[in-house]
C-alpha cells in the first residue's frame, strides 16, 4: 500500500537546500524535482521575475499555469543580480546553501561573479551546477540555446522527419531530458560532497546532453571504428512506426519479441509467416521492419480498440490506446497510484498537480507547497541567512531587492543579468 512520505520516512533530499538561479523550463525543472524530493529550493528571480510567469492564462498576474507547474515546491526571492548589495546578498545566502544551479551563459555568470571557479574558492562545499547551452571546452561555449535550436542540432528533428523534412517533437524534450541529467547529476555530487567534504562544478550542457541522448540507439553501425554502416535504427525511425488505426480508434503497439512475433503472426491467421527467413530472428524484422509494420497498418483496422487490448494483452504483445493530454486526468491507472494531487495554493486556489513518479521505500512523495509568488519570501529567506531586520529594509529600499504585492507584478521577459541558455 502506498503511503504519503510524511508518515513513514523523510524524503531523500530533506535538509537540502538549493539556491535555484534558472529560468524557463530546464533548469526550474530540475529543481522542482528537487524540491518534490524534499530539498529547500529558494528561486532567485530577476526584479521583473521568471519570463514563464507570463506564459498562459492565470488567475492572477504573474502567475501563469506553466509557471505554477514548474515551479511549485520553492520559494522566491527577487535580487536585481546587477546590484553590488544584491550580489552579496546572494553570496550570504549561498553561505548555507549545499547547491546552486544556473542556466545563465558563462560570460553572464562571470560578469556577476559567479563562475564556479569563484563560487568554490568562497563556498568550497558547494555543489557549483551549471546548465548551460553548450559546454565550456568548445567553440559553441557561449552561443544561446533553447529547445528548439538543441533539437535542431542534436540529430532529433533528422530523426523525427525521417526521409521528409526535419520535425520537431511536439514537447520540450531537450528541456526536459537535460533537467532529469541534471537532477542526476547533481545528486551525485552531493553524494561526492559528503563522502570528501569537497564541493564540486558540475557542468550538464544542453547540446552534449542531447546527442549521448539521441546516439543511444541511433549511432548503432558507427560504434565501430571503421563504421560498419551508417548512423541510424531501422526500427525507430521507420517512417511507418506510428501508432495504428483500429476499427474506432488508434493503439500503440509493440511486437518485438521472437515469441510475440509467432503470438501476434497465430493472431492474424498467418503462421506462414513466422517461417519466412525475413521474420524469423530479429536481425531479419529489423531489416524487415516497415513490411512488418505495414502488415499491423492492414490488420488493426479489423478489430476494434478494445478487441485487440484483450487479445494482444492475453499473448503477452504490449499494448495501450492512444491518450490525449486531457485524457490523463481521467485514466484509471494513474487514479489508482494518485498521480495527481489536489493542492490549495494561498491565492491561486485549487490546483491539480502531477506527483512525483516515485516512491521510495512504498511511500509516496511528501505533499509541496504551491509556486511562489514574485519575491514572496525574501525577508524571510534573508533573515534565515543571519540578516538583520534594517539590512532587509535597506536592501528593499534601494532596489537591490523586490517585494511586490500582487498587483504590482508585470509582465516582463528579462532573465537575471540579462542572459538564459534555454
Amino acid at each position: 500500500m502506498l503511503v504519503n512520505a510524511s508518515e513513514a520516512v523523510p524524503p531523500p533530499l530533506d535538509g537540502v537546500r538549493v539556491i535555484d538561479l534558472t529560468t524557463t523550463f530546464m533548469g526550474p525543472y530540475a529543481t522542482m524535482l528537487m524540491a518534490r524530493m524534499g530539498a529547500d529550493v529558494v528561486k532567485v528571480e530577476a526584479p521583473t521575475g521568471d519570463v514563464v510567469r507570463y506564459i498562459g492564462r492565470g488567475r492572477h498576474p504573474g502567475m501563469g499555469p506553466i509557471f505554477l507547474s514548474v515551479n511549485h515546491g520553492k520559494r522566491s526571492i527577487a535580487l536585481d543580480l546587477k546590484r553590488p548589495d544584491a550580489r552579496e546578498a546572494l553570496h550570504r545566502l549561498l553561505e548555507g546553501a549545499d547547491v546552486f544551479v544556473t542556466n545563465l551563459r558563462p560570460a553572464a555568470l562571470a560578469g556577476l561573479g559567479l563562475s564556479a571557479d569563484e563560487l568554490l574558492v568562497a563556498h568550497p562545499r558547494l555543489v557549483c551546477a551549471a546548465l548551460p547551452g553548450f559546454g565550456g571546452g568548445g567553440p559553441y561555449r557561449d552561443r544561446a540555446a533553447y529547445d528548439d535550436v538543441v533539437q535542431a542540432a542534436c540529430g532529433i528533428a533528422d530523426v523525427q522527419g525521417g526521409a521528409g523534412e526535419p520535425v520537431y517533437v511536439r514537447t520540450v524534450v531537450a528541456d526536459k531530458t537535460v533537467a532529469l541529467m541534471g537532477l542526476a547529476a547533481i545528486n551525485a555530487a552531493l553524494l561526492g560532497v559528503q563522502r570528501t567534504g569537497r564541493g564540486r562544478s558540475v557542468e550538464i550542457p544542453m547540446f552534449e546532453t542531447m546527442v549521448s541522448f539521441t546516439l543511444l540507439e541511433q549511432q548503432n553501425a558507427r560504434v565501430l571504428d571503421p563504421p560498419a554502416g551508417p548512423a541510424g535504427y531501422a526500427r525507430t525511425s521507420s517512417p511507418h512506426r506510428r501508432p495504428y488505426a483500429t476499427s474506432d480508434g488508434h493503439l500503440g503497439v509493440v511486437v518485438y519479441t521472437d515469441r510475440q512475433w509467432l503470438s501476434f503472426f497465430a493472431l492474424i491467421d498467418r503462421p506462414d509467416l513466422a517461417r519466412d527467413e525475413r521474420f524469423s530472428t530479429i536481425t531479419g524484422r529489423t531489416e524487415h521492419i516497415d513490411e512488418l509494420y505495414a502488415l499491423l497498418a492492414e490488420v488493426l483496422p479489423t478489430r476494434s480498440s478494445a478487441e485487440w487490448i484483450a487479445v494482444l494483452g492475453a499473448a503477452g504483445i504490449p499494448v495501450q490506446p492512444v491518450l490525449g493530454p486531457d485524457d490523463l486526468f481521467d485514466d484509471p491507472h494513474l487514479a489508482a497510484v494518485g498521480m495527481f494531487e489536489g493542492v490549495e495554493h494561498p491565492d491561486e486556489g485549487a490546483l491539480v498537480l502531477p506527483r512525483l513518479p516515485v516512491t521510495v521505500d512504498g511511500a509516496l512523495p511528501a505533499r509541496v507547497r504551491g509556486a511562489p509568488r514574485l519575491g514572496e519570501h525574501g525577508p524571510a529567506v534573508l533573515a534565515e541567512a543571519g540578516f538583520d531586520e534594517h539590512e532587509i529594509t535597506a536592501l528593499a529600499g534601494s532596489g537591490a531587492m523586490v517585494v511586490p504585492d500582487r498587483e504590482e507584478v508585470r509582465d516582463g521577459d528579462q532573465a537575471v543579468g540579462g542572459a538564459r541558455a534555454e
